[in-house]
């Protein structure tokens, strides 16, 4: 029974006056679905309502502004001092709380970054007067535009009766949610927002009292902040307060600082929720959300030199997955609360499947980013590997289809698996035809990546799912028509995948010479100077992934641009590794030769050579649209999902497999 292998892990822990049922709390998360006030609409509701649902101690509702005039970031940000979002917020703290969990809020003010401010014609507000870089705009043609003339947007330092207001926006937003039923707040004093541009001796170089190099000073309004908190919500109400252990950037505070941040807090926050790292740097950011490129549990480090030092329950949030880590965590005394961000999305349910011992079941982050990039894209919530991340109001009304069909699926990679899986789930027939000898599809060869373990293991999970679900698996068989027909499927999902693109450039034909799938199984065959055609996710984590072979890697982009594949957030994890590994990148640059010692190129400036023992190209892939399109007639209806439609990321494959499923059988 997993409460006896995590017993540490699920002991209730007594905060103030409230118990938690266990030490596995979800990390606050933006709410980004919103009504017409900038409240929970009854998506967002149904989005924290599921994190408390699957077992989580507490679910925070994170980016809540305590004062829209002077601290709003963004639009799609909760609003604290609109008090008609009465009736939203307390719904949404009744979703949670009626599971079990205790209904967080996260407190913010975004101070100097504040751009949603600016943008309406309003002062930016921050310790000290300032400049920040502009942020661009796309203008009705389709350009990316600057706001400001000169580039910048400046700063004013906050007089001393706008500070003092500050500190009363806190208290009342406070005492706000606490009428609105929630049962926790969490101050954001971390990641270079408001209260951290206070504590940061790189930014708060101010002369008063309110500032300057003491850190008395620089932490007088943190601790005034807490103590109008306080005053707000009365004794025994538990308070969070989450700040960097250090800042990771140049010229910012390391852990030593950290430490004395926190020892300040101690006795006045009643958790200490120790993140790491500055949002307004790419390098810091990928410390604060930890990429694939980073270990399990990085960021403990941060929290475990803190707990040494401070009385106050510590809580460490970043790469946390995995049930036997959390207990190492909780038993070892490096924290006394997990907090689960991502992981949160990839699996609502771990802390009860964990609980439960079903701990092979879980869905393990994949720390992708597409979560991340699609939340800024598009404002809605997403995960690769959980296509029903973003779509909890629509679960809570799903109904079984009107009829049970016998459903053929041509293709078992991950969206082939996803649709076979969730057309199991929903009751009906399922027979899936693979041409291989495996599942997983083209993603196979990654599986082995050190930095893409995690892919490895989804692939292993949803094979060994389809197979637990009744589905009738069949490899080496390639879907034809006449195979099809010869089934009598009532319903045909087409998921053939695509095959990479060989360019047409003299010498592709070389021995020296492979394609990125080959290389990835069989990277032994690649020379001590590599380089690659395509600046693509392929190319570019292909190249990553040599460089740790210790090859001396090169990037040939035809476009000025590399292409991160809709996910910019993964882009900025793969733009640090470029850089801090030293491969080179060529834009602008086109391939026209290929010889035995490199490739033959030409950019703007006219012609260049680029040595090479081994050339790769991963140009792209080519549908299997035609195959695909031939199976329309076999079956009355017809499917088609992922890379055989155009190349697809992960998320998009999985979520397009979901829905052509829950679609089968309607009539």
């Amino acid at each position: 029974m997993s409460v006896e292998t995590y017993p540490h892990l699920f002991q209730p822990i007594r905060i103030g006056k409230t118990i938690f049922r266990n030490r596995i709390f979800a990390a606050p998360n933006g709410c980004q679905y919103l009504d017409g006030r900038n409240g929970p609409s009854p998506d967002g509701v149904a989005f924290f309502e599921r994190k408390a649902l699957g077992g989580f101690a507490s679910v925070t509702l994170g980016e809540c502004i305590v004062d829209r005039k002077t601290g709003q970031s963004h639009d799609y940000q909760i609003l604290l001092d609109d008090h008609k979002n009465l009736p939203a917020l307390s719904a949404m703290a009744t979703a949670i709380s009626r599971h079990g969990a205790v209904a967080g809020v996260q407190l913010q003010h975004c101070g100097m970054y504040s751009h949603l401010v600016y943008e309406k014609g309003g002062q930016l507000l921050g310790p000290v007067d300032t400049v920040v870089p502009d942020v661009h705009h796309t203008n009705n043609d389709g350009h990316e535009v600057a706001m400001s003339p000169d580039g910048l947007r400046h700063v004013r330092g906050m007089t001393e009766e706008e500070i003092e207001n500050l500190i009363r926006a806190f208290g009342k937003a406070a005492a706000f949610v606490k009428q609105c039923g929630f049962g926790m707040v969490m101050i954001h004093a971390g990641h270079g927002w408001g209260l951290a541009q206070f504590i940061s001796k790189y930014v708060n170089t101010r002369k008063d009292r309110w500032g300057g190099p003491e850190l008395e000073n620089r932490m007088r309004l943190p601790l005034a902040v807490i103590e109008s908190v306080r005053k707000a919500v009365g004794p025994g109400f538990p308070i969070e307060v989450r700040i960097s252990g250090a800042e990771c950037i140049d010229a910012g505070y390391d852990i030593d600082e950290g430490v004395a941040i926190a020892k300040m807090l101690d006795g006045k926050a009643d958790i200490i929720h120790v993140s790491a790292g500055h949002h307004e740097s790419d390098y810091a950011a990928t410390i604060t959300h930890p990429g694939m490129f980073q270990e399990d549990g990085c960021n403990v480090h941060y929290a475990a030199e803190i707990k040494k030092h401070v009385s106050a329950p510590v809580a460490t949030v970043g790469a946390l997955t995995e049930p036997a880590l959390l207990e190492e965590i909780i038993a070892s005394g490096k924290a006394d609360i997990v907090d689960l961000g991502r992981q949160s999305l990839a699996d609502p349910d771990l802390p009860l499947k964990a609980r439960l011992g079903k701990t092979e079941d879980i869905d393990v982050c994949m720390r992708c980013c597409a979560c991340f990039s699609n939340s800024t894209r598009t404002r809605r919530r997403a995960c690769a590997i959980n296509p029903a991340t973003g779509h909890e109001l629509e679960e809570q009304f799903t109904r079984p289809p009107a009829v049970k069909k016998k459903v053929l699926v041509a293709g078992g990679g991950i969206a082939g698996m996803q649709a076979a899986l969730t057309a199991a789930q929903r009751g009906h027939q399922v027979v899936l035809c693979e041409a291989s000898d495996s599942l997983g599809g083209v993603l196979k060869c990654e599986a082995m990546v050190p930095f893409k373990k995690r892919l490895g293991e989804y692939l292993e999970r949803q094979a060994r799912r389809v197979r637990a679900a009744g589905v009738d698996v069949r490899l080496g068989t390639k879907v034809t028509p006449e195979l099809a027909r010869s089934l009598q499927p009532d319903a045909i999902v087409a998921a053939l995948g695509a095959k990479p693109v060989k360019p047409p450039i003299p010498g592709i034909d070389g021995e020296n010479v492979f394609g990125a799938e080959y290389v990835y199984t069989h990277p032994e065959v690649v020379g001590q100077r590599v380089q690659i055609l395509g600046g693509g996710l392929v190319g570019i984590e292909l190249g990553i992934f040599l460089s740790q072979l210790g090859r001396e890697v090169g990037l040939i982009e035809m476009l000025p641009e590399l292409n991160d594949g809709g996910n910019m957030v993964h882009m900025n994890n793969l733009r640090v590794q470029i850089q801090q590994r030293k491969i080179g990148v060529a834009l602008g640059t086109k391939a026209l030769a290929i010889r035995p010692d490199g490739v033959e190129a030409e950019d703007a400036d006219g012609r260049r050579f680029f040595p090479a023992d081994t050339v790769i190209y991963a140009v792209g892939q080519k549908p299997l649209s035609d195959e695909a399109v031939a199976l329309s007639a076999c079956a009355p209806e017809f499917y088609l999902v992922g890379d055989c439609l155009s190349a697809r990321s992960v998320l998009a494959a999985t979520t397009e497999a979901y829905n052509a499923a829950r679609d089968i059988g309607r009539i």
